[in-house]
């Protein structure tokens, strides 16, 4: 195999456009570097915010080894072996189709793909560097195919891309997880790397709902390199959502940004369930498993759990990202793909009270979380008390109406004080018992 270069192979179709985009947008982040990024139109955030739950995709050459995908490289497998699975990769059972419809049935409205991971390795058809899918014996791109299966089936396409890069030699750190140092590294010239494979992705397979950045942690990468990596997607695609993840100001996996801190357009808790905020968007990222990637006998959650996660996401004026595994065979895993289509039916009952709702007015309790639409205000109860009565706080409207959107019967009276919830134990949901609330007005509390 000769050896990874990662420069510009010679000219190919559009590439002189895409060098002329790239010299601009180069031009104008100079022109622009005492500037700030630019604001985010609230329409970009509307769709986002009304789909509630997306489904995020970790994969790529690791899963024949059943390890996580970046960290386990010089680790769990020697960084050589790490390095050269990419030769044994043939996944002849993907089909794109077959995803974008496990997401459909799932409910999910957006799909996230590992474009590239901190291991470096590429899942598209890259001129910048032959360390890609297309030099598998696979040699089919995987980016292009989810990207045109989610266009014609009506999911938003997306793409998680890491900013660290423990491959590249110009990326200071390697692995394992970032702890070495590489020689002769370039960070100048490896920004100039990243931002030539964004632009590739944004034009290429766009237009891309978000760029879910990652890495942004290690110490190689700070707040100016983040606002100028921000600037840059914007321009190639002004619609285009970033997270957090972009910059400095994320404060560890709570994923909350620092007070006063720039970064992107919304928070990326992970394998948690973000706090109830409304001011700022936010996203809980969490694996359907244990791990990211693939893992033989992984320990799967349970239809409630992961039905719950969602429901405290929303509740909480947050999204949720539910991560699935697929097998080095190019399938999800069969039992991921049926819990998967548990939640999609739950969905098709209830999703009346997920999609397109925010959060409150209530703040989340031990009984559960609330979400509303207009005047319409959805109770997730979750744990009742002991006895009949489930007693909330005063409610931003007088109620004219009360129904059971899971079915049954419910009694409701409300005072200037409080609300009580009366409802039979047999119509009482294991899941979540989802009480519907009509009021003459209704705000956030």
């Amino acid at each position: 195999m000769k050896p990874q270069s990662f420069l510009p192979s010679p000219a190919l179709s559009g590439f002189a456009r895409l060098v002329v985009l790239l010299i601009a947008s180069s031009l104008l982040s100079v022109s622009r570097a005492a500037d700030g990024p630019p604001a985010t139109p609230e329409q970009n955030l509307a769709w986002w915010r009304e789909a509630r739950l997306g489904m995020f995709v970790h994969w790529g050459p690791v899963s024949l080894k059943g390890t996580e995908i970046g960290w386990s490289r010089g680790d769990q497998v020697p960084i050589e072996e790490y390095d050269g699975l990419y030769r044994q990769f043939n996944p002849t059972k993907f089909d794109a189709k077959a995803w974008v419809k496990v997401a459909k049935a799932a409910g999910a409205r957006y799909l996230v793909f590992t474009s590239k991971h901190h291991d470096g390795f590429c899942m598209w058809n890259t001129r910048f560097t032959d360390y890609n899918i297309m030099h598998t014996p696979f040699g089919r791109d995987v980016v292009k195919e989810l990207s045109d299966a989610c266009r014609k089936q009506g999911i938003r396409f997306c793409t998680y891309h890491s900013i660290c890069d423990w491959h590249h030699p110009d990326y200071p750190l390697g692995s394992p997880g970032g702890k070495t140092r590489k020689p002769g590294p370039d960070m100048d010239r490896y920004s100039q790397y990243l931002k030539n494979q964004l632009a590739e992705l944004i034009q290429g397979y766009g237009p891309l709902g978000i760029m879910w950045f990652d890495g942004e942690w290690e110490e190689p990468w700070n707040a100016e390199r983040g606002v100028d990596l921000y600037r840059h997607c914007r321009e190639l695609q002004d619609s285009l959502i970033v997270n957090n993840r972009v910059a400095k100001g994320r404060q560890g996996m709570a994923g909350v940004t620092a007070a006063g801190a720039f970064a992107g357009d919304y928070d990326t808790p992970e394998q948690e369930v973000g706090k109830f905020q409304d001011q700022r968007p936010w996203e809980s990222c969490i694996t359907i498993c244990q791990q990211w990637a693939w893992k033989p006998d992984d320990a799967l959650k349970s239809l409630q759990e992961c039905v719950r996660t969602l429901i405290t996401c929303a509740g909480g004026d947050g999204n949720l990202l539910l991560n699935v595994g697929p097998m080095p065979s190019g399938e999800i895993e069969p039992r991921q793909v049926a819990r998967l289509k548990e939640m999609g039916h739950w969905l098709k009952r209830n999703g009346e009270s997920i999609y397109g709702t925010r959060g409150g007015p209530l703040k989340p309790g031990q009984w559960g979380v609330s979400t509303h639409r207009d005047d319409t205000v959805y109770l997730h109860v979750l744990s009742w008390p002991v006895g009949d009565v489930l007693r909330l706080p005063a409610l931003p409207g007088r109620i004219v109406n009360s129904s059971l959107l899971t079915g049954g019967t419910v009694r409701v009276n409300q005072t200037a004080q409080d609300v009580e919830v009366r409802l039979d134990p047999k119509h009482r949901q294991e899941i979540d018992t989802i009480v519907r609330l009509t009021l003459d007005s209704v705000g956030t509390r």
